[in-house]
């Protein structure tokens, strides 16, 4: 009999949650594997698939033994195990008898922390087929399911209901029970074509078997990629060319087992609604991939993926023209009514809205981050008038039908309907781009106004919920601070502006109300704002002590922060910068140790030795070419000058003992030293750097 077999695990269930099911099989794989690396059960490959009513693996020459380990049992501790003659005690004999052996077969084990009798017990290896059950149900335990669910009268409980599992190890079926159901080695075709039972023979025919006869493309990656030729096929028959947004070829996949991509089309008047109403509607209720033509214009044409193979499509196509029709009436509707009262007039009806309890209503926040964005507008030279107007309208769409049928579109419609009301072009584009970056990845504000908008929304926000204590926790963040923070952080690094937060924190706590004690917060805020760039630092290849040297000086300005960490990094790779990290990292320690008050004056008539002289004078005349370098803050070319001194700061170290005997001499080089660190330490901590 072969030592190594191909192994089938599916569970087979109504249909899943489609924007799970990507992670759910992510982390059903890994469940498997490192189920089957604890067992320590030895394989080729594994293979995944997911459909919405099914998740399955094919793992290829899995072992069919676990191999033989020792375990080695720790027993009392020595000084227990023997009296003060040596003689074995109750412990030791007691221990002995529960390994099935004499005292004088155990051993002795010796750690840091003391000595132990031990004894080692050979463990032969388990069948593959006794173990996989476990391994199965623990990886389904463990999946990431908010809510799992009983149905019927059965005990099991999970995201859906379970109707079939398969455990196939070579052509024997595991026999088990997985959630309330019996293991086989039938799976099922498609719901609607092919739903009869199907029997594998073997691991390795369960894709082209699915396929072939169940009208099942199992493969998530395959199926995918097929759904995007058939869209993009679809598309070019209408002239134009389709958007496929990941996401939502992502989550339709998961909705699909055997696609057909069927073009639909709508009314062209509706194109006189923002483009952006009618994707959405299109998008969000169903499902449908947009077109645009050469100019990037919407075109009156969608493509839905149908999940059976029709013999009348037409009939599927109208079916979903007649679905989608009143979807976009709807928004045209919307449209045309909100059009009819200016953004200004749904001010006052941001009172009836509450933003948080102890804040207030987003009215009150809306006054606050107006005065807010006045100040930071004067504070970069812009058009306060502009940031004022844009930050008094900001949340007034969000009092429109169009964005309560469509929330995704807030900011958004808000553009449109300031253009329709005659507002000036830079508060339109303002109030779309208030809310950028709206995810991972996206653009921040490009104008000056919307840059304004978006720093100052992001602070109000932040102050106001760390001064009520509710800090994001663990996955906890129910009012998105650490995005906010972030976004914050990205748009002004980003654009190079300069900007002092702790001061406009302290501007911002001035305008909550006195009970709200918001300047508390100021420094936590700060601190949490300083904690996110550490990953957004991290992505674009920023080691962590580069990160740290520079943080450590608490920069006041995150632009002015990117500049130092840019310039730190490039230091980093220059030939002079471990010996002078070194450098620094040995003065920090001798001054680190001075119990008095440091001496910082230096009197070059106590030098002895020719390195600390030399030293001094090259020290000078860097400092007189570096000053004008840092008032600058070019501090690439102040660290660069600085790498000069590595010579002779080695040479220091190598021929002058800094703590002499002589109280003179030894505060004398003391205050070289410190004035030497006061260069570096003008840009970052540099003995915080790593050897590279």
């Amino acid at each position: 009999m072969s030592d190594k077999k191909d192994l089938l695990i599916e569970l087979g269930t109504e249909e899943l949650p489609p924007t799970a099911l990507k992670g759910l099989l992510q982390a059903f794989k890994n469940g498997i594997t490192k189920g089957l690396n604890d067992a320590g059960l030895s394989y080729d490959a594994i293979k995944s698939y997911a459909t919405p009513r099914r998740l399955a693996l094919v793992i290829s020459q899995l072992s069919t033994t676990s191999p033989d380990k020792s375990v080695e049992r720790r027993g009392p501790a020595l000084q227990a195990a023997f009296d003060e003659e040596g003689c074995p005690t109750k412990a030791a004999h007691g221990f002995a008898k529960s390994c099935n052996v004499e005292v004088e077969q155990l051993s002795k084990l010796e750690t840091d922390k003391g000595a132990w009798l031990a004894y080692t017990v050979k463990e032969k290896g388990k069948q593959a087929n006794t173990l996989i059950p476990a391994i199965f149900q623990t990886a389904l335990d463990k999946l990431p399911i908010p809510k799992r669910m009983h149905w019927g009268d059965l005990d099991a409980m999970f995201v859906r209901p379970v109707h079939w599992a398969v455990l196939l190890f070579g052509d024997e079926v595991i026999e088990t029970n997985i959630l309330s159901v019996s293991t086989t080695n039938k799976t099922r075709g498609h719901r609607f074509h092919r739903p009869q039972q199907l029997t594998i023979s073997a691991p390795s025919e369960y894709e082209a078997l699915l396929e072939e006869q169940g009208m099942v493309i199992a493969d998530f990656e395959k199926r995918q990629s097929l759904i995007r030729q058939q869209i993009n096929e679809a598309a070019v028959k209408t002239g134009g060319q389709a958007v496929i947004d990941p996401d939502l070829l992502d989550e339709v996949t998961s909705m699909i087992e055997w696609p057909k991509a069927i073009i639909g089309e709508f009314e062209k008047h509706f194109l006189e609604v923002p483009s952006e109403a009618l994707i959405s509607a299109m998008k969000k209720h169903q499902k449908y991939f947009h077109i645009v033509d050469k100019n990037d214009q919407l075109m009156p044409y969608f493509i839905t993926i149908s999940n059976i193979d029709s013999t009348d499509p037409e009939q599927i196509k109208k079916g979903n023209e007649r679905v989608i029709r009143p979807r976009l009436s709807d928004a045209s509707f919307f449209w045309s009514q909100d059009k009819k009262t200016p953004l200004e007039n749904k001010l006052e009806r941001l009172k009836s809205v509450i933003f948080q309890n102890k804040l207030g209503t987003v009215y009150d926040k809306t006054q606050r981050v107006t005065e807010l964005a006045a100040i930071i507008a004067d504070e970069m030279n812009e058009d306060s008038t502009l940031a004022k107007r844009t930050a008094q309208l900001a949340k007034c769409d969000l009092m429109t039908e169009m964005v309560n049928e469509f929330p995704d579109l807030q900011g958004i419609m808000g553009r449109y309907y300031a253009y329709n009301d005659g507002e000036d072009d830079a508060v339109a584009v303002a109030l779309d781009e208030q809310y950028m970056p709206r995810f991972s990845g996206d653009q921040t504000a490009s104008s000056a106004t919307g840059q304004i908008v978006s720093i100052a929304e992001r602070i109000d926000t932040l102050m106001g919920i760390f001064a009520l204590g509710q800090i994001p926790s663990g996955d906890k963040d129910p009012f998105a601070l650490r995005r906010a923070a972030l976004g914050l952080l990205r748009t002004i690094i980003e654009n190079k502006l300069v900007l002092n937060i702790p001061q406009l924190l302290q501007k911002s706590a001035a305008l909550f109300a006195a009970e709200i004690e918001a300047e508390k917060a100021c420094q936590p805020v700060y601190k949490f704002m300083l904690d996110r760039l550490k990953g957004y630092f991290s992505e674009q290849g920023i080691t962590t002590d580069v990160f740290d040297s520079v943080i450590a000086l608490t920069p006041p300005q995150p632009y002015d922060l990117a500049c130092r960490i840019a310039a730190v990094n490039q230091f980093k790779q220059l030939e002079a910068a471990e010996s002078l990290a070194a450098a620094n990292k040995r003065i920090a320690n001798i001054l680190k140790k001075l119990k008095a008050d440091r001496p910082t004056e230096v009197d070059s008539g106590l030098f002895v030795e020719t390195a600390e002289k030399n030293l001094a004078e090259q020290l000078d005349t860097i400092t007189q070419q570096v000053k004008p370098l840092l008032a600058q803050s070019l501090y690439t070319q102040a660290l660069t000058e600085l790498s000069e001194l590595r010579e002779v700061v080695d040479t220091f170290f190598d021929d002058v003992m800094v703590m002499a005997d002589d109280e003179a001499l030894k505060n004398n080089r003391i205050a070289l030293l410190g004035q030497l660190q006061g260069q570096f330490i003008q840009v970052a901590d540099l003995s915080l750097l790593e050897k590279k």
